[in-house]
This record gives C-alpha cells, structure tokens and sequence, in this order.
C-alpha cells in the first residue's frame, strides 16, 4: 500500500550572472548549504529525520565534484545521519531529485527527503565534465549527435516557427518576469543569499532584461548559424536524420535561449504522518511523475510526451491543468509545447521564465516547481503541470495539486 507524498516547502535562491555575477565568490557546497540551512530553519527541522537529500547537479567535476550532496549536507550542519545523493539528469536534475524523492515517499522508503540541486555556472562551466555522446564516435555517428543550439532551430525548422515567434515570445517572458518581481510574487520562495561575511549579496534574480524588446532581439546574429553551416557543419548531420528537410533555419541566440546563471533550490517532501510530528502544513500532493527518452538529435521535444505519461498516470486531461512550467531552454521547446497540446499561453510560465531569469542546470526543475507552486496559491488554482526537455533526448514532468 501506498503513500502520499506531499511538498511542504519549497524555497530557491536567486539567480545570479553567469559571468561577472553577484554569487560567483560562492562555491556550489556554500550555496547549497545555505539554502538547506534556510529550509531546516523556517521548518523547524530535526534534520535526523531526513531520510536522504537528493540533490542535482550536471557538471559533477572539480568542487562539484565527489558526491556533492553529502557535502552540502554537512556544511548545511545537519546530522550527520542524513545521508546525500547526488544526481544527474541534465536539465531536469532538480526536478527528476523531487520526482525521486515522492517516489520513495509513496514506496514507503522514508517518511521525509529533501530534494533539489544547485549549478554554479560561473565557476564550473557548463561541459566541462565532457561528454561520451559528444566525443565517442561510434556513439556521436549513431545517435546523429548535434549540440542542443542546431537542435533548438531544426525544432523550430520543423515546426514551424520563425525569428519573429521566437523573440515574440522572449520579449514576453522578459515582461511577465518583471511584472512579477515587481509585484513580489517569488516573495514566498526566494531566499536572500549572504557571504562568507553573513552580508547579503543577492536578494533578486540579476539578469532580468525589461527593456527587452523586437527591435533590439533583432540585432542579435543567429547563434548556431555558423557551426551548423560551416565548421564542423552540423546541420548536414541533422538532415541526415531528417532528410526531408532543405535546410535548418537558425533563429535562436542569447535573446531567446535561457541565461547562464547560478542558483540552488531545495523542496521538503514527506508523509502526511512526517508532517503531524513536524507541526507542518503540507502545501500540495504530488499527484505522478514521469520520465521518457526521445530522438537525441531534436533532442528537446521530450516535454510533450513526459507530459503525456504524467497525465495518463494521473488519470487526467490536459484541460485539467491549471498551470504549466515548461522550462524555457530555448523559446521553440515552449512554443512547441503550446503547439502540440493546443495550449492558452496564458497559462504556460506565467511569470516568466530561463529566458528572462536564466537556467543552473542542476536546479532549474526545482526551482520551477516552487514557482508552480507559488502561482497556485497566489491565483487561486489547483492543478499544475512542470516539465523540462533533457539533452540526448529526454523529458521529466510531474504533476501537482494544491492543497
């Protein structure tokens, strides 16, 4: 028999830029440490009772490295009988931590876990873990490999959707993202971040452009033009794999693509018992989750079918959600999304998204869900969907209900 396994926090830091940013002096173990302290203290935590920390990270190499979770748990002064786990599904690691963390809540394999992730960016750059699907041959050949940027514009090529639908909608995620910082809407889930010091250095995600609009998106060069076209000529090994297309149309560039950025989130997830000892509220249930894999070469359109799966677990229609968090990678993974599902988009990233507030890889998925959450409670809604593409062809939702 079963368990429930319902949030009863969630909390993130800010964003701050990848390059030249306000939490650069931060290492991922000092982040992560603060934002588990911060969870542990407006909960009132006897941290022994934390089952496990799963905690998300892509590029798991210098201070990332060694199982970064156990490390953070320790700096966080938590018992030392909470153990961590450490995990890596690209871009879905922060969410694909909570989905863990429910399902072993519902297994029965613990009462309480704590889940979410952290990148630092700025210090640890992106790639530089290396990649076998990226450098094995055998494997690149056979997959058709190309980096996310030619898959992002072979989507759009695909689907339809040119320069104009994708700065539109970037122009729109800059706008919502501001509106809501401007009417305190993460003022329940965003955490100010100190320094060694104890002297705040970050209250609010730092790389929000407002000023953003067609005209100044319209200046910037296509991103992955040239090593699609030229050197080492990806778009010849996209069309490989989908020869009817002509040609690859390169609309996507740092106005339309999620910002690199630092952050940490984490989310407590527990029993309804965890709860009654704890003297908590839960927030919301974590009705099901989902993974898939999908074509490695598109690569990004993995958020349609984990959706899929997560409401046919749920036994739901997609009408029956109220809101959608589609991590915004690139602005053709959500207008694709909105595409398939024939979605309203006012109810997808309602206040904004990657675009306008960046991507830490590791903690995006659960910082998108606090987000959901946040928007539930704050008009009044029930149901929401959060789901994120994954590099080499993967999705991750999950779906929640608040209570």
């Amino acid at each position: 028999m079963s368990q429930e396994a319902y949030i009863f926090d969630a909390i993130r830091s800010p964003r701050g830029k990848g390059k030249n940013g306000s939490l650069n002096e931060l290492t991922a173990v000092s982040l992560s440490a603060q934002v588990l302290s911060t969870l542990k203290e407006r909960n009132n935590l006897d941290t022994a009772k934390i089952e496990d920390v799963i905690w998300g990270n892509v590029t798991q190499v210098g201070e990332q490295g060694g199982c970064l979770a156990r490390s953070a748990v320790l700096a966080a002064n938590y018992s030392e009988s909470t153990p961590g786990l450490s995990i890596n599904r690209f871009c879905a690691s922060g969410l694909e931590a909570v989905n863990l963390a429910s399902n072993q809540v519902k297994g029965q394999a613990g009462s309480a876990y704590i889940a979410g992730g952290v990148e630092m960016m700025s210090r640890v750059p992106m790639g530089s873990d290396g990649a076998a699907i990226a450098v094995d041959p055998n494997l690149a050949l056979n997959t058709h490999f190309v980096p996310q940027g030619i898959s992002a514009d072979l989507m759009a090529t695909k689907y339809g959707f040119s320069r104009d639908d994708v700065d539109a909608y970037a122009v729109e995620s800059q706008r919502r993202a501001y509106l809501a910082w401007q009417e305190n809407r993460f003022s329940k889930s965003v955490i100010p971040v100190k320094d060694q010091n104890g002297i705040e250095i970050l209250s609010k995600d730092e790389i929000i452009r407002p000023e953003t609009s067609m005209q100044s998106l319209g200046s910037l060069k296509p991103s992955f033009k040239d090593m699609g076209e030229t050197m080492p000529g990806f778009d010849g090994v996209a069309i490989q794999k989908y020869p009817n297309l002509e040609k690859i149309e390169h609309i996507h560039h740092a106005g339309n693509s999620s910002g690199i950025v630092d952050g940490a989130a984490a989310v407590l997830i527990a029993d309804q018992e965890f709860g009654k000892i704890s003297s908590i509220k839960p927030r919301a249930k974590i009705v099901s989750t989902a993974k898939v894999g999908t074509d490695p070469t598109v690569m990004l359109t993995g958020p349609i079918p984990a959706a899929r799966k997560a409401l046919e677990t749920a036994k739901m229609q997609i009408s029956d959600i109220d809101v959608f968090e589609v991590n915004e990678a690139f602005a053709s993974v959500v207008l694709r999304f909105i595409q398939a599902y024939n979605l309203d988009p006012n109810k997808v990233n309602i206040n904004g998204g990657a675009i306008a507030m960046g991507h830490p890889l590791g903690a995006t998925g659960a910082m998108i869900l606090g987000t959901a959450l946040d928007e539930l409670e704050r008009s009044d809604k029930n149901i929401a969907l959060i789901t994120l593409c994954v590099a080499s062809g993967m999705g991750s939702a999950t779906i929640i209900e608040r209570i």
